[in-house]
């Protein structure tokens, strides 16, 4: 009966994440031949096939959303309210196919990614013009994204890592091909980056509801609503105060010291049972 229930919940987890067509998506993946843009020794291997990575998303969709332009443009060209979990699968998907796929096949999906982001552009609420393949937007958007998978696994990860600094360099590698100039390839190198971003950095009306959404009301079943809000709260212990305030979320280090990481590893222990 427990194995039952492990398989309902895991078979319920992996569609909402990966999709219906998950395991044609795995098998395309994995059973591709050809060479791999990373050995199976490299650090982004391993960092990506934890769990940690569910906290780490939504962290870096958290912090990102702190940018006006970036935030504008997923404001007016995405679908993240009415289909929050086709994006997700999407993302997850592009993740799947550049980390463990044919290098053939990773580098078709980058050109994919970049056609989309080409037709993405617009105005801000605040006048100024944005385009999605802007060099300067897309390595904030990397930055933060490995910040986040970074922090989290350091915090959540089942094995951490000895050598961060190659997880950076492997990111860096998608990220040269995605037209990211000159992208940090070292954790010091990393942190210099994200900095530098801070002036630019503002908590919009958009950014909040985004935060709103993303935290309390993402539509889920309610035997999930639970689990959810433990991994809801440890993505946002785990961001700076400084990312925080502008986006109205609390600080709370007594609590998040204690109870919250507590519950966020517990929660990391749970999901690596489901999935087996």
């Amino acid at each position: 009966m427990l194995e039952a229930l492990r398989r309902q919940l895991s078979d319920g987890l992996f569609e909402k994440v990966a999709g219906p067509e998950r395991e044609k998506h795995a098998r395309r993946i994995h059973d591709a031949p050809g060479p791999r843009l990373f050995a199976d020794d490299r650090p982004i291997r391993h960092v990506h096939a934890d769990h940690a990575m569910f906290i780490g998303g939504l962290r870096a969709l958290l912090l990102q959303s702190l940018h006006p332009l970036a935030m504008a443009a997923v404001a007016q060209h995405s679908d993240y309210r009415t289909d929050p979990w086709g994006r997700l699968q999407r993302t997850g998907l592009f993740v799947g196919v550049t980390t463990y796929g044919s290098a053939e096949h990773a580098h078709e999906a980058i050109e994919r990614l970049a056609r989309v982001h080409s037709f993405i552009h617009g105005t801000a609420p605040d006048g100024r013009p944005y385009r999605a393949d802007d060099p300067h937007l897309l390595a904030w958007v990397h930055v933060a994204e490995v910040d986040s998978f970074l922090r989290c696994h350091r915090k959540y990860g089942e094995k951490p890592l000895d050598d961060y600094d190659g997880y950076v360099a492997d990111m860096a590698v998608i990220a040269d091909a995605m037209g990211v100039p000159d992208p940090p390839r070292t954790v010091a190198a990393l942190d210099a980056r994200l900095d530098s971003y801070r002036a630019e950095l503002k908590g919009t009306p958009e950014a909040r509801e985004a935060a709103r959404f993303l935290l309390l009301r993402a539509p889920l079943p309610m035997l999930a609503k639970g689990p959810y809000a433990i991994l809801a709260a440890t993505a946002v212990a785990s961001l700076p105060v400084w990312a925080r305030i502008p986006l109205r979320l609390p600080y709370l280090p007594i609590a998040e010291a204690t109870g919250v990481r507590f519950a966020g590893h517990a929660l990391m222990r749970g999901l690596r049972w489901v999935t087996g």
